[in-house]
């Protein structure tokens, strides 16, 4: 490198550590995101490392890079290449190899938190993520439907079960391992084996950025069984806007708060006429909680839940699709910002 391209570049990083990332409120490059910084013919290429490839804010660290680069003599544009590397949850990934386990839980039935879940889990996946859905409502099963995934059985390889790999997640449950009708009449201690053996005894493969659990409604066996098994990252409340939903999900959390289960926040699904809306978020505020994001009360999702074809995918550009990638987006960053500040030191690479 030459002295002129040393000194260069040398500005270059001094402009882009005047770039503050928006949620922690730091530099970019005293957070190490800015890698492999280069300037060819005027223009500054560089990396900017993520911590989640669902990152909410790469528009706006991407205009504030702009701005700041453009004082510098010299530099008259940028190449910008995005990456990202999901943090551990250390407690998650010294036991399995999984990153981050997110419970998706409800007060009461009837919410939509299977539909959730799923449009969750497949939204993430778009976002470029390695995500895992598991199906803890051991007796009621309903992720099979939801994905179309209702013949056939999971294979099994080197003594382990193959999750069956749709949308691009990797998807258990125990709808795929049972008749259809055949009901499940199991006790508390058979759901505790069954949720460990997700975890165990199923072949996930590399690590998995997001495991997103859908566990049945209330305060259970099978949310008690969850906790007992692994550390859990956080945990998702879903909620409709009306008062006897918002009621039953602040036992929700509750329970969660007793087992020390960080909440990352309240999601407003079923919005709209029938249901009325605001009574999610109202919650999140009166609880001191992150409010996720508001689902509009659609056909298209229970069309889409019945034929086994999330919402994300049938009909992407839908009000509804939409809220549920914002909603898989600020799920990601508080999971990442959650990590961030409770690690011992700041890591090298930060959310955006």
């Amino acid at each position: 490198m030459s002295d002129t391209n040393h000194t260069l570049r040398e500005r270059a990083m001094k402009a882009l550590s005047t770039v503050i990332e928006p949620e922690l409120h730091k530099d970019i490059v005293s957070l190490n995101m800015v890698r492999n910084l280069e300037i060819r013919d005027g223009i500054a290429h560089f990396t900017i490392m993520l911590t989640t490839p669902a990152c909410p804010l790469k528009d706006v660290m991407y205009k504030a890079s702009e701005v700041a680069l453009k004082k510098v003599p010299g530099i008259s544009g940028l190449e910008v290449k995005w990456d990202a590397e999901v943090p551990k949850d250390k407690r998650v990934h010294g036991l399995i190899p999984m990153r981050n386990v997110i419970a998706v839980g409800s007060g009461k039935g009837g919410v939509g938190k299977t539909t959730v879940s799923v449009n969750l889990a497949v939204s993430l996946a778009k976002e470029g993520a390695r995500v895992g859905l598991m199906d803890a409502d051991i007796l009621t099963p309903n992720v099979p439907i939801m994905l179309g995934l209702t013949s056939g059985r999971p294979m099994v390889q080197d003594g382990k079960i193959l999750p069956f790999d749709v949308y691009g997640i990797k998807a258990i449950s125990m709808g795929f391992m049972i008749e259809p009708e055949k009901a499940m009449v199991w006790r508390g201690p058979m759901l505790n084996s069954a949720i460990r053996q997700f975890f165990n005894d199923v072949l996930w493969g590399d690590d998995i950025d997001y495991m997103i659990v859908d566990l049945p409604p209330g305060t259970g066996d099978a949310p008690l069984s969850l906790a007992q098994a692994v550390p859990l990252t956080g945990a998702v409340i879903v909620s409709q806007p009306q008062d006897v939903a918002t009621g039953d999900a602040v036992r929700s959390i509750s329970m969660y708060e007793q087992l020390n289960v960080p909440i990352l926040g309240i999601i407003e699904n079923m919005a709209g006429d029938l249901f009325g809306s605001g009574g999610g978020e109202a919650l999140a505020k009166r609880k001191n909680l992150p409010f996720l994001g508001r689902v509009p009360l659609d056909v298209e999702v229970r069309k889409g839940g019945d034929l086994g074809r999330p919402v994300v995918v049938s009909h992407p550009d839908s009000a509804s699709a939409q809220a549920f990638r914002d909603i898989a987006r600020a799920t990601a960053a508080r999971i990442s910002v959650q990590q961030m500040l409770h690690a011992d030191v700041i890591p090298l690479n930060i959310i955006g």
